[in-house]
């Protein structure tokens, strides 16, 4: 027999090549995935599961610069948190951060930027026609205000107060005027279960670095609590 000849399930030279040079593809792949879970969850907020403030402004601000004339920037206030931490818990509370959370994303889809900017403070950059603003942002007022469920079967009820700016509005596509006049527009109906969309005038409304003047998280000597 020819002793060159290969056995029945012998791997040839060409394969054992081409299955040691795989190797290391496959250690980097490994490693690649781990690293992009590892900035997954650097950007994302572990409670909600939005973008933290810093990859939700860079993602908002590369849609409005590619998209910015059909995109609406919302501003929304989890409201009367803190009484439900201080009556039900912070167990509840988080629930409803989380519920928040799971509602902005379903409603704002997947090419949407999603942000958790702190504390029961959220902001959506979305495209949203201008003959659908007001019939969307009364469905984000029911989704918002529908009551949660916690673990242990029981409901709590909320409520959010939401505010929109849109640049064919208002003339700019600058990420942070958008968000302080809609965060105006949100104070304007602060508590009054609708969705307020920003006129010029609510950009005349000062502010403190980028907020709304005597907003909650703001200070009077001018830097944001």
């Amino acid at each position: 027999m020819n002793s060159a000849a290969r056995l029945p399930g012998r791997i040839g030279p060409n394969a054992l090549l081409i299955t040691a040079a795989a190797v290391p593809l496959t250690g980097w792949a490994v490693h690649a995935v781990t690293l992009y879970k590892q900035i997954a969850a650097k950007e994302k907020d572990p409670l909600t599961g939005l973008l933290r403030r810093d990859a939700y402004t860079t993602r908002a601000r590369r849609l409005l610069a590619r998209h910015g004339d059909n995109l609406a920037v919302v501003m929304v206030d989890a409201d009367h948190f803190k009484q439900i931490n201080d009556s039900l818990g912070h167990e509840a509370g988080d629930a409803v951060l989380a519920a928040f959370g799971a509602r902005l994303t379903a409603w704002a889809g997947p090419r949407a930027a999603v942000g958790r900017l702190g504390g029961d403070e959220f902001a959506v950059v979305l495209e949203l026609a201008s003959d659908r603003r007001a019939q969307r942002l009364e469905q984000l007022v029911r989704m918002l205000h529908t009551p949660v469920v916690l673990d242990d079967g029981s409901t709590v009820d909320v409520a959010a107060s939401i505010g929109a700016a849109t640049p064919d509005a208002l003339g700019t596509r600058d990420l942070t005027a958008l968000q302080r006049t809609a965060d105006a527009a949100l104070y304007d109906g602060k508590h009054t279960g609708r969705a307020v969309l920003a006129t010029a005038q609510h950009a005349t409304v000062p502010s403190i670095n980028g907020r709304r003047a005597g907003r909650p998280g703001t200070a009077t000597w001018g830097r944001a609590a």
